[in-house]
């Protein structure tokens, strides 16, 4: 991608394990809503899927459906972890989808101030790829959401 002056996106997997069950909300404070609202601030980010997102879409409700267990645990896990907004002790996966960055040191045609057709063309050091710098901003991000929902279920105490 650099010798052709260009940039990629792309996306992080993120897996939480170890959660408590119970945390979240039904309605205005869901689990998943805090951690699509918290990955969405992220600069670059275009989507957010947990869970069996997009695919899920795809199957039937007999077969997505996760059957509770006997040791607090589900046959399978296409919910990511969530339930109504509440966690449900199993692994929360989500990806969280990064568009390409806009700065590219190609020629490009836009139009200036007056609204005249012009060419830019961006000079300096860029990323290719803003990945490898956003797995430890995904990482602190989910913490809050995490930190946040335990001092909210009265788990820890601030």
């Amino acid at each position: 991608m650099k010798k052709n002056k260009d940039t990629v996106g792309g996306i992080i997997t993120c897996i939480i394990k170890n959660i408590p069950i119970g945390l979240g909300d039904p309605l205005y404070k869901k689990f998943s809503s805090s951690l699509s609202d918290a990955m969405f601030s992220i600069n670059t980010v275009k989507g957010f899927e947990y869970g069996s997102g997009f695919k899920g879409t795809k199957m039937l409700g007999s077969e997505h459906n996760d059957i509770f267990l006997k040791n607090n645990k589900t046959k399978t896990n296409y919910s990511g972890g969530i339930q109504g907004g509440i966690t449900n002790g199993m692994d929360i996966y989500f990806n969280v989808a990064f568009k390409p960055i806009s700065t590219i040191l190609k020629s490009q045609n836009t139009i200036n101030i007056k609204n005249n057709k012009v060419k830019i063309l961006i000079k300096g050091r860029h990323d290719v790829c803003v990945l490898s710098r956003a797995i430890p901003i995904v990482e602190s991000m989910t913490y809050l959401v995490i930190i946040n929902k335990l001092i909210a279920n009265k788990i820890i105490k601030f």
